[in-house]
């Protein structure tokens, strides 16, 4: 059969690898509009690691329609500030949401990674997930992707897609392939920008009576910028639970030694990592070692950020969506918000199709790129400037716009 043949039923399967936020939101949303497909993940289970995530108009309107928004709201808390410190916590301006609330109909809601993650699990059926599955190789013919896994199982498809995060082996061998003939952009050979490192957990205090602002309707969003490289969140959740993270920028002589590291999430973080900050005032109150005691050592996690905008999301019957495309710094926020955008782009772009033939699957592919590339370029560069002023820069590029970073380059100015 060639490639070009549609076959009798006109809905390809999937086969999607990741199961993390991106790949269950495909599912989520292929399982809606009947479109076959399942779920590999590398992983026995999927660990909780991660802190706090945010959703705003960006993705939210689609969460209602699949009807987690509701889900969502019992784990999270809305939030209307981001307040900004210095290092001795003198409150140096606020950033509202207060305008986009106006203008979307949405707030902005914030909550644990880990309770977001349990709600999108339960909406896949059980069948349609498998875990412990490692892709060793991909290969195409007769008209299928075929994937074998180190299990020495093997499955068949129409499709590919890489949700497996920023080392994506889908991306590899696609890539790998695409560069053997010629016709992969060089940039995309290049490496991550690596600059910064984090370290974030989620603590429950055992004496909540100590953080008044537990209590309070809205989330506390803190922000504190210490002028030095480092800069430090802490957000108060539902459940008496306080989200916390370090940003730090990485000098010359550490991005030497960690240039062959990646950036899986480490949970073996040594207690001396955090020791310089124990002794910090915490902008809920008491100390930041506090909040770390409070934390299941197990789900202290640390992770080198890397940042790239890769040119290439697809070829032939493979594509990529989330991190596997394109890796955002964190202090931007928008990296699950775009990898659901991605999703929700691709799934409507598969349900047009005509055909599982690779000329409908190509076409597909074409219009998802077109829907998806200049806004998450843009995001990509949005993150990483404002990366730069959480983390000390004093030396902005000019031009810079948006009212996040209107607000955090004048909170910069006050460090100098």
């Amino acid at each position: 059969m060639s490639q070009d043949t549609p076959e009798a039923n006109p809905r390809p399967n999937i086969l999607i690898i990741g199961a993390g936020i991106a790949g269950l939101t495909l599912a989520i949303l292929l399982e809606q509009i009947n479109i076959p497909y399942h779920i590999f993940e590398r992983a026995a289970e999927v660990k909780p690691l991660g802190s706090a995530l945010s959703f705003d108009a960006g993705s939210l309107p689609v969460l209602e329609q699949l009807g987690i928004y509701e889900d969502l709201k019992q784990v999270s808390k809305a939030y209307t500030n981001v307040d900004f410190y210095n290092a001795r916590l003198k409150k140096m301006g606020s950033l509202s949401g207060e305008e986009a609330f106006v203008a979307s109909g949405y707030g902005t809601r914030i909550f644990c990674r880990p309770r977001f993650y349990e709600i999108l699990l339960r909406r896949v059926p059980g069948h349609k997930i498998s875990f412990k599955k490692k892709i060793l190789r991909t290969v195409e013919k007769e008209g299928k992707v075929h994937i074998h896994c180190s299990d020495n199982t093997s499955y068949i498809g129409d499709i590919l897609v890489g949700a497996d995060g920023g080392y994506s082996g889908v991306r590899q061998s696609m890539y790998k392939l695409m560069d053997e003939k010629g016709v992969l952009p060089k940039e995309d050979l290049e490496d991550f920008t690596i600059n910064y490192t984090t370290i974030v957990g989620v603590a429950t205090p055992s004496n909540p009576e100590k953080y008044p602002k537990l209590k309070d309707e809205y989330s506390s969003f803190s922000q504190v910028i210490y002028g030095d490289g480092s800069n430090c969140y802490v957000i108060t959740l539902p459940d008496n639970q306080i989200s916390w993270g370090f940003g730090v920028q990485l000098s010359k002589s550490a991005l030497k030694e960690m240039h062959f590291r990646n950036s899986e999430w480490d949970p073996e973080v040594k207690d001396t990592t955090l020791e310089q900050y124990r002794d910090f005032p915490c902008p809920v109150g008491g100390t930041m070692g506090e909040l770390f005691d409070a934390t299941p050592k197990h789900l202290i996690s640390k992770v080198f950020l890397e940042e790239k905008m890769f040119k290439t999301c697809h070829n032939s019957r493979s594509v990529l969506i989330g991190d596997a495309w394109h890796k955002f710094h964190p202090a931007g926020g928008a990296g699950a918000q775009h990898a659901i955008q991605d999703a929700v782009s691709l799934a409507n772009c598969l349900y047009s199709m005509k055909d599982s033939s690779l000329k409908s699957i190509n076409s597909a592919f074409g219009e998802y790129y077109k829907q998806r590339y200049n806004r998450n370029d843009a995001k990509f560069k949005h993150s990483a400037d404002i990366a730069k002023i959480l983390n000390g820069q004093v030396k902005m590029e000019k031009g810079i716009g948006g009212g996040v970073i209107a607000v955090v380059s004048k909170v910069a100015q006050e460090l100098d």
